[in-house]
């Protein structure tokens, strides 16, 4: 959002009323109070000590992607309709990167970064494994792709959206990494425009919407009324696209190559089956993330013994 803007000018004075104005609104909302200064530190130059002390209010001048105005709108939004403060900001950290976020994908998870450290593990007994080509499957915001590339510097990662919107964002975030050179960015359905790489990938890695569509609504409202609904509905049963991705990928992955993907908490045995009933893959794990939740799942393509 904000990188898109001329920068306007606030004054110190201003700002801090304004921030005093929103703790206390967000303090009545139940909104943590911490998003205020994550926000001014996104669209300001202010750190978090000079938030802190509260001696940015001497300032003439503050430079901001967003004027006064609009910041308090785009606030009053976050404490009315539970608008996401990303979404605001127009960004989100995510591993070393600052991926920029629109409604149009949904916001990276912290969670979410273990896929790269899974990735990196499914690969230690196989170096060959991080070189060639590598998919990311329902790209999003290319939080995945970007982790890809700077992880196995030696890939080619093809990262693919059904969204054309989504894959703006995705491009932009892969021109302000400077990792263009090794990604490729495709629109469509899961595996489809990549029919030509059959057989060659070593490894796919997707978060996909793994969601009960009944069960949406009843999300906290940050993600049931603004995230997009095409990254989150899984089917009746929350595990159509994981088994669609399951029955899929060995056509596309070479012998050995890596099939992860993110899933619900109490999703595991169901996908461990899914896995199973494929009858392609071997050495199926299921990980937990930073909370002990079982929320991925790794496996490998069969080899051919002989």
């Amino acid at each position: 959002m904000g990188a898109n803007k001329q920068l306007q000018t606030i004054s110190g004075l201003q700002l801090w009323r304004w921030r005093k104005a929103a703790i206390s609104a967000a303090i009545t909302a139940d909104v943590p109070v911490v998003e205020i200064d994550w926000l001014l530190q996104e669209i300001t130059d202010l750190d978090k000590l000079a938030l802190r002390l509260g001696n940015f209010k001497n300032k003439h001048q503050i430079q901001s992607q967003l004027n006064l105005e609009d910041l308090e709108q785009l606030w009053q939004k976050r404490i009315k309709e539970r608008l996401p403060v990303q979404y605001i900001a127009g960004a989100t950290p995510w591993r070393k990167f600052n991926i920029a976020v629109s409604p149009a994908v949904l916001i990276p998870r912290p969670e979410t970064e273990c896929l790269i450290d899974l990735a990196v593990n499914a690969t230690l007994q196989s170096s060959q494994l991080q070189k060639g080509n590598w998919a990311d499957l329902g790209t999003g915001s290319g939080a995945i792709a970007l982790g890809l590339a700077d992880t196995f510097t030696e890939a080619t990662i093809h990262a693919v959206d059904y969204s054309m919107a989504a894959l703006e964002i995705a491009q932009k975030n892969a021109i302000n990494a400077g990792l263009t050179k090794q990604i490729n960015f495709y629109q469509g359905y899961w595996w489809e425009p990549l029919k030509k790489f059959s057989g060659e990938f070593s490894g796919m890695v997707s978060n996909p919407p793994y969601i009960p569509k009944d069960t949406i609504a009843e999300l906290q409202p940050e993600v049931a009324i603004h995230e997009p609904h095409l990254a989150l509905d899984g089917g009746d049963s929350g595990l159509d696209c994981i088994f669609h991705l399951a029955k899929t990928a060995p056509t596309y992955l070479k012998p050995g190559g890596v099939w992860l993907v993110e899933m619900m908490a109490g999703q595991a045995d169901a996908v461990r089956e899914i896995l199973i009933s494929q009858g392609e893959y071997e050495n199926i794990q299921i990980h937990t993330d930073l909370s002990g939740i079982e929320r991925f799942a790794v496996a490998y393509k069969k080899q051919i013994y002989r």
